[in-house]
């Protein structure tokens, strides 16, 4: 096994960062091994903000649900899909291309080429010897965020991703086993193998609370997913996407 596939196999969330911030060399090669993640048609539908204004950090983690390790950390990175690039191209070269813009595809092409660069620039981070936190709380109230970032029409800003020197390591939370997320040919449709397979992970995953609350929470996988997903939360954002000219048709 090689090192770029131990780091990412090593991957855990870090939430405590030291008092330390990064190089401008670090930021750089992060964002340039973003930009090396592979993208739709070559378009690079997303932009990358770094927030680095402490003022701004503050009000964004009051924004998020008041999660400290977004005002206190090496670097915040927010990304954003972003097709305002391609709309500002439209307009130097004379053409309308207003119907492409407001599809659901390239709406689905911004959210996937954000998330491809992401994803590299969290393991490019971490084989740094950096942790990382995606932040999915930019998303709680996204008309607060595109005040404080200032970001235009035809841009949504789409997660956070907290980088920094960890003061605090966790113990890596198992996901699904592989037989579960990995089929062969075609979607595997036995539910009681799906339930049994579940079954199983629950018990790792109310082992590994168990152990890590000294027995004060023994969640199951499934019942903490139903739970969250029983409530309603972020219910507003097909207007706030619309409202951005984005996945119209």
């Amino acid at each position: 096994m090689n090192q770029v596939i131990e780091t990412i196999l090593d991957h855990r969330s870090v939430r405590s960062f030291q008092d330390r911030k990064l190089s401008r060399e670090q930021v750089e090669t992060i964002v340039r091994s973003a930009q090396s993640a592979s993208t739709s048609s070559f378009i690079q539908a997303y932009t990358i903000i770094g927030v680095t204004d402490q003022e701004k950090k503050d009000k964004l983690a009051e924004v998020v649900g008041n999660q400290p390790y977004v005002a206190n950390n090496g670097h915040f990175f927010v990304f954003c899909a972003d097709l305002n690039r391609i709309a500002v191209s439209a307009a130097m070269e004379n053409k309308d291309v207003t119907p492409a813009l407001q599809s659901t595809e390239k709406f689905m092409v911004s959210l996937i080429d954000a998330a491809l660069a992401a994803q590299n620039a969290a393991i490019a981070a971490e084989s740094m010897d950096l942790g990382i936190c995606y932040i999915g709380g930019i998303r709680n109230q996204l008309e607060d965020v595109q005040q404080i970032l200032k970001t235009p029409e035809y841009v949504i800003p789409l997660f956070g991703l907290a980088v920094g020197y960890p003061a605090k390591i966790n113990d890596q939370k198992p996901r699904l086993p592989l037989e579960h997320v990995y089929m062969e040919n075609e979607y595997q449709q036995d539910e009681d193998v799906f339930k049994r397979q579940l079954e199983d992970y629950n018990q790792i995953i109310s082992t590994y609370y168990k152990e890590r609350t000294a027995g004060k929470r023994e969640d199951t996988w499934t019942g903490q997913m139903v739970d969250m997903l029983g409530q309603k939360a972020r219910m507003y954002m097909k207007d706030f996407v619309q409202k951005q000219k984005m996945d119209l048709r």
